[in-house]
């Protein structure tokens, strides 16, 4: 919720709050402050970060799966018993507290 209201904030200031403007300017944050800074600014700002299942840096193109994936929303409301999310499963990532 953090980096859409991040991105809404953006697209009003720049585009007139465009819907797509807004997805774009969120991918955009995700795909770069993952590889980054280790998550989207809200992750950062709440305590948590992003790895890879074995705890190593996730590399370039993980992070752009799970941009895409998440953009698509449904990944996003779909999680298992572990409450992963349907897109850090496909990617083999998960957010830890920081």
């Amino acid at each position: 919720m953090i980096d859409w209201a991040i991105a809404s904030l953006l697209s009003f200031a720049f585009f007139h709050y465009d819907g797509w403007a807004t997805l774009g300017i969120f991918a955009v944050m995700q795909y770069v402050f993952i590889p980054t800074i280790g998550g989207g600014i809200g992750h950062r700002i709440v305590g948590l970060r992003l790895v890879a299942l074995n705890g190593t840096w996730v590399g370039l193109w993980k992070p752009l799966v799970r941009t895409v994936l998440l953009c698509i929303v449904i990944p996003a409301v779909v999680w298992d018993s572990d409450q992963r999310g349907f897109h850090d499963k496909v990617v083999g990532t998960v957010l830890l507290r920081a």
